[in-house]
């Protein structure tokens, strides 16, 4: 007959050292996956790979060891990535994107996209400067990383017993899944959008509270280097009321955020302050076009049901019809074809695309190819043409 085990071990194994119940086993869960989302939105995301804010070095290095002691991520190797994830987003070498390497893959495989881009070490060297690089960063935190997670697990067996272990499993599952997989996978995939960004990201719900407000991800692709994600009256960020309540304690210095759109009154003519204004915001304006010119002139559009554009395919006249395989874009071509009121202004939306994504050093010809856009598209007589020209022609950025 096998011996009884001590009481003492007993009660250990079942309640661990705390003897917390249910209750208050879930609230420490959530409070410490809470933790760990704010240590990647507010040090790893905003902090390090878009340099949005800046935290008192306490506090940031308490946010380094978290993020290493729930998720074995590196501040340097995060950061490259996530840099790398903008520079190449939509493509080939994009770390991430659902729309190359399907949906399925970004959602339930994150953590291994995650590991194969860390092992790029060209990649990390080439997007990670500026991160890190202390004695503590090179002698525990890179060089044993996988030691961060064993010390959680052995936290959470104390605790609470043999129950810790599947804290643990789930604390370790709650990043790969929720940031490599829902943000990175659905966060490209579906969803609303503010801005007309030249990727398909999209805002998961107007309310980013569940991750840290990661779930505004449109917003983030149209400004990546501002600290704050909700840019819309009835949006929320936790991660950007957490910011503001550490500003008040300074522990926090917010260095940027999204510029806001003035519009001027009267401007004859686009000027440096149109040019600033638009080089700054060019994903508005191109969403102001798609939201005052082509959107109205489709539902104008009375063509019978049968012959009507897809949702789908009216989905490309936002972009062009970027993300449009090639038989879908001939529809699309088939169908402005037949309608040249429709063709005019997604030309014009194309002409006008490429005057904003030009990366010209030269300011004044810059400008001189917006007056002539201008002018032209004034010139065609289509009232909303001549609006929208009349109203971008005053951008400015407001004053803060």
């Amino acid at each position: 007959m096998a011996p009884a085990l001590h009481p003492a071990l007993y009660d250990w194994l079942t309640h661990g050292l705390t003897g917390f119940g249910w209750l208050g086993i879930a609230m420490y869960f959530l409070i410490v996956t809470q933790l760990t989302i704010f240590s990647v939105t507010l040090y790893l995301h905003r902090s390090q790979a878009h340099r949005a804010v800046d935290f008192h070095p306490l506090l940031a290095h308490f946010f380094r060891f978290w993020s290493w002691l729930t998720t074995s991520m590196i501040t340097r190797e995060w950061a490259a990535i996530h840099r790398k994830h903008h520079a190449k987003c939509e493509t080939a070498e994009d770390p991430h994107s659902p729309q190359i390497l399907g949906i399925d893959t970004v959602m339930w495989k994150g953590a291994e996209l995650y590991r194969s881009a860390r092992d790029d070490r060209a990649s990390i060297e080439k997007y990670g400067k500026g991160c890190p690089d202390d004695w503590i960063e090179r002698h525990l935190y890179a060089a044993h990383s996988n030691w961060g997670p064993t010390l959680m697990l052995f936290i959470d067996v104390a605790l609470f017993g043999v129950i810790g272990v599947v804290i643990w499993a789930v604390q370790m599952a709650w990043i790969p899944f929720w940031a490599a997989g829902v943000v990175n996978g659905i966060g490209h995939w579906w969803g609303y959008r503010n801005f007309e960004t030249a990727d398909t990201a999209t805002n998961l719900t107007p309310w980013g509270v569940w991750i840290g407000g990661e779930e505004l991800h449109n917003n983030h692709h149209a400004f990546p280097s501002s600290a704050k994600f909700a840019l819309r009256k009835f949006e929320f960020d936790i991660g950007w009321f957490a910011i503001k309540a550490l500003e008040t304690l300074r522990l926090a210095k917010v260095l940027r955020v999204a510029p806001t759109l003035d519009v001027r009154p009267n401007i004859a003519l686009p000027d440096a302050e149109t040019l600033k204004a638009l080089l700054a915001i060019r994903f508005q304006a191109m969403t102001d076009y798609w939201r005052h010119v082509m959107r109205p002139a489709l539902r104008a559009d009375t063509t019978p049901a049968p012959d009507r554009l897809p949702r789908k395919l009216r989905k490309g006249l936002a972009d062009g019809g970027r993300w449009l395989d090639g038989s879908a874009r001939e529809r699309m071509q088939a169908f402005l074809a037949r309608r040249p009121h429709l063709a005019t202004l997604a030309e014009f939306r194309a002409r006008l695309a490429a005057v904003l994504e030009e990366r010209s050093t030269d300011a004044n010809a810059s400008l001189q190819r917006l007056q002539a856009w201008c002018a032209e598209a004034e010139a065609t007589g289509i009232r909303a043409l001549q609006e929208f020209s009349a109203r971008m022609k005053g951008y400015a950025l407001a004053a803060r």
